[in-house]
């Protein structure tokens, strides 16, 4: 078993060309579709989209009548009759829309963000039920394997041939063997819980059996190059950016007057006049002040965009610089235990007699918690190798 897991771990690191289990896609997908936020966040965006797009509509026209039947006149009642439409000038509707359509793209880029953490939980889970699920088969061996150590050791002791202390040792790392699984088991409960609940409730249909096979990374300025394309969060910064650009170049545009078209129909029976009415709004006071603070906030946001950039990028190298790190170290540590085949050596030496059980436990306890860090690193390899790669979700 020990040689089969090191061999299945030797895939990732000779591979050239990467591909992900069809089991862990289909396990994404069913999380992207039923999960119950991202069907909220969903339909609340909708919304969101709608409300943004009616804060460019025109301002209900008005009506409005005068009728004057009262004071001395022989003219008879005076009546009049207006409807008016007023409206911005038109260049700050085409500028408003623009800045619109990327308000919707950044609640959109906020949708993706969520997304994205949601999906990269579900496939944190998902490698950690690999995990599990390699030490369980691992942990099941051992406790058959101390199951048959016990006994024979049960039957060394009804020859009187071992003492008490030894039976109750060797009884002892059964009983641990055996918690181990049912801690293993209930983890792994635990793990599928945590998928059906991002799953919307529904159960999970396949769990993948083994790690994806992965190609090594090795170039770290083209998978920043690709982040800064299509990460969420990074794609946010920039739109923060866009956005101040365009609430200045909608300033700019309402600095020019609101205008204003109507009809008018106005007069007394027998006698009325009637034709169009025009107005506009002489922009003295309403705009001042606000194109500069408009300018102000896209210098802010190019300097704290900049800033965000750079600060992400520190932190993306050193993600990769301890990826790297671990990936030699899990190379280097797998090649040495690919040479072992150690607890088997060792049961076939205590079964021959060559080892007293005392001396057995002592050194298979050394490599099997070398074989346990193994799963360890081999696991924190995998997380790492996703978390670099979380803008490809």
């Amino acid at each position: 078993m020990l040689r089969n897991i090191l061999f299945a771990g030797c895939l990732f690191l000779q591979s050239w060309r990467g591909y992900s289990q069809t089991s862990l896609e289909e396990l994404l997908q069913q999380v992207e579709q039923n999960n119950l936020e991202l069907q909220a966040l969903s339909t609340a965006l909708e919304g969101k989209r709608f409300d943004l797009l009616s804060g460019n509509n025109l301002p209900n026209p008005e009506v409005g009548v005068f009728y004057l039947p009262f004071g001395e006149n022989n003219t008879g009642d005076y009546t009049e009759y207006q409807i008016t439409q007023s409206f911005e000038f038109p260049t700050v509707y085409s500028s408003r829309k623009n800045l619109i359509n990327q308000q919707i793209s950044q609640y959109e880029l906020g949708y993706k963000s969520r997304r994205q953490e949601i999906l990269l939980s579900a496939q944190a889970y998902a490698l950690e039920l690999i995990l599990i699920s390699k030490k369980l088969d691992v942990f099941e061996a051992r406790t058959q394997q101390a199951k048959t150590v016990f006994d024979q050791v049960n039957q060394l002791f009804q020859k009187e041939e071992v003492g008490i202390l030894e039976l109750n040792k060797a009884k002892v790392a059964w009983l641990q063997q055996q918690f181990a699984v049912q801690q293993l088991e209930n983890q792994l409960q635990n793990l599928k819980g945590q998928l059906e609940n991002l799953n919307g409730g529904k159960p999970i249909g396949t769990s993948p059996a083994d790690y994806p096979v992965f190609a090594g990374l090795t170039d770290a300025d083209s998978i920043w190059m690709e982040k800064l394309k299509s990460e969420p969060q990074l794609l946010q910064i920039q739109q923060e950016e866009i956005l101040a650009q365009q609430s200045l170049q909608l300033e700019k545009n309402k600095v020019l007057p609101n205008l204003a078209a109507g009809f008018n129909r106005q007069g007394v029976m027998g006698s009325y006049y009637s034709g169009i009415y025009g107005g506009l709004t002489i922009p003295l006071w309403g705009s001042r002040g606000k194109v500069k603070a408009a300018q102000s906030q896209v210098d802010f946001q190019t300097q704290n965009s900049l800033s965000k950039v750079n600060l992400a990028r520190v932190q993306f190298d050193r993600e990769f610089r301890n990826y790297a790190l671990l990936r030699t170290k899990f190379t280097e540590y797998q090649s040495t235990l690919t040479a072992l085949d150690s607890e088997d050596l060792l049961l076939q030496a205590y079964q021959l007699g060559e080892l007293s059980f005392l001396q057995y436990f002592q050194e298979i306890q050394f490599y099997r918690q070398a074989f346990d860090t193994y799963l360890e690193m081999q696991h924190q390899l995998y997380q790492s190798h996703t978390s670099l790669l979380k803008h490809q979700l």
